[in-house]
């Protein structure tokens, strides 16, 4: 059954936004005892009811959700559902999500809240996987909702290699693009490896859109700057629960609290408050397939109900990495954000792009690539940057191009197996029934 859904601008405080909140927890909670799951959870116990009761009601975890699998979360009758949907995350065991068509219109409304826009004139190359998870199919309802041409790019299809994705870029005039920052630099480099310019040969690019990784602000500068300055908008969320975030135009990510409730749980102590450091919690306030009490995504974030200068009376959220993810060395921590911070704080002009490190017990060895003219520099200067802020033994290594993202790789023409069984003298038949 269709409703009607709020947009940030149908309230003007974190008062009225409380309201909002509270007057739909009945129907969330109601909704949500339709399940397996939740049904079983409160067997012979209190059942919660609405807003009075939602303190005392339990985290639902990712755990949860794999015991669960596939139906065990379905509120609504098979019949209903639009879209099937797995993510193994990052332990490999699968949970399932489920959308009804009025499911989707909520996504598809969250994911078009960008600030620069998605319009009838774009065309908008959705370079994220179509298969089972709901990165690619978000970006093409929201962009077919909003009217735009959408040219569907999955990053994991033969049929879409990066140089095809080059071309398509330039010879469409693509305007908008939906990838994770990894993708963000391959095409970049993609595009280098054709002989194109990314900051100068793609005039009609005007935003790209990102998700799927922790990105610190230094790093999405240095997108902007690689491709000529254009934003690089980010949003945060995740397969069970569609976008939970959205940037506002100056650079804050914003939590849609009109959409969902949001709490902060500390490990520690077991408390939920609304801002603070912690991991998020989610409640969706407009689910029908799959609704979920207080599902802890097990993200570290960091939430503030500080004022933004943009004026969206909305909390902002940073998102820090998976929990879990700081390694001691030595004496120190370290996590992924902070070193990403050092990285790409290198100059851009000596062009590291990609990447990797391993935190040891002893050691911090870090590897990148860069160009002959520049790798020794920034061998130097990373060495000084991991020294002044970490404070950790490292051991850094400068590395050619190519040697962590093979040329092969931004240069090949591969297409989509397509199956074949006879073949001609001097043809490899080798590659009979999976012929490329």
């Amino acid at each position: 059954m269709s409703r009607s859904r709020p947009e940030v601008g149908d309230w003007s405080s974190p008062a009225e936004l409380a309201v909002l909140q509270r007057a739909e927890l009945p129907r969330v909670i109601a909704q949500a005892m339709r399940s397996p799951f939740y049904t079983a959870r409160y067997d012979g116990r209190s059942v919660p009811r609405g807003a009075e009761d939602f303190d005392g009601i339990e985290l639902t975890t990712k755990q949860d959700l794999r015991d669960a699998y596939p139906f065990g979360m379905l509120a609504v009758d098979r019949e209903q559902l639009a879209t099937y949907h797995e993510s193994s995350g990052t332990a490999g065991d699968p949970t399932a999500s489920y959308y009804t068509d009025d499911d989707w219109t909520d996504l598809a409304e969250r994911y078009a809240r960008k600030w620069v826009g998605i319009n009838p004139s774009d065309t908008f190359l959705v370079r994220t996987p179509y298969g089972l998870v709901i990165t690619g199919h978000l970006a093409q309802a929201a962009g077919r909702l909003r009217g735009a041409t959408i040219v569907p790019g999955d990053a994991r299809s033969l049929a879409t290699p990066l140089p095809r994705m080059v071309r398509v870029l330039k010879t469409l005039d693509v305007t908008l693009t939906w990838c994770n920052p990894t993708e963000i630099m391959m095409l970049a480099a993609a595009a280098k490896a054709a002989g194109l310019r990314p900051d100068q040969d793609f005039p009609a690019l005007r935003a790209m859109f990102t998700a799927a990784e922790p990105l610190t602000e230094v790093r999405r500068r240095r997108l902007s700057e690689i491709w000529g300055g254009i934003p690089v908008v980010e949003e945060y969320g995740s397969t069970e629960t569609g976008t939970i975030a959205g940037q506002c135009p100056d650079g804050a990510l914003h939590l849609w609290a009109d959409r969902a409730i949001f709490e902060v749980w500390n490990p520690q102590t077991g408390e939920l408050s609304a801002s603070g450091r912690g991991q998020l919690v989610v409640t969706p306030l407009y689910r029908e397939a799959m609704p979920l009490l207080r599902y802890n995504l097990a993200d570290e974030v960091e939430v503030s109900d500080a004022p933004c200068a943009c004026g969206w009376p909305l909390p902002t959220v940073r998102v820090l990495g998976r929990s879990g993810t700081d390694y001691t060395v030595g004496s120190a921590t370290v996590n992924q954000a902070r070193l990403e911070e050092l990285v790409f704080g290198l100059p851009g002009g000596y062009e590291v792009m990609f990447w990797r490190a391993m935190a040891q017990p002893d050691v911090l060895r870090v590897e990148f690539e860069a160009p002959d003219e520049t790798r020794e520099q920034a061998v130097k200067e990373l060495a000084e940057a991991i020294d002044r802020e970490l404070g950790v033994p490292h051991r850094i290594t400068g590395l050619p191009l190519g040697t962590l993202v093979p040329q092969q790789a931004l240069t090949a023409q591969r297409d989509i197996l397509k199956a074949r069984y006879l073949f001609g003298e001097g043809e490899d038949w080798d590659k009979a029934v999976m012929y490329a």
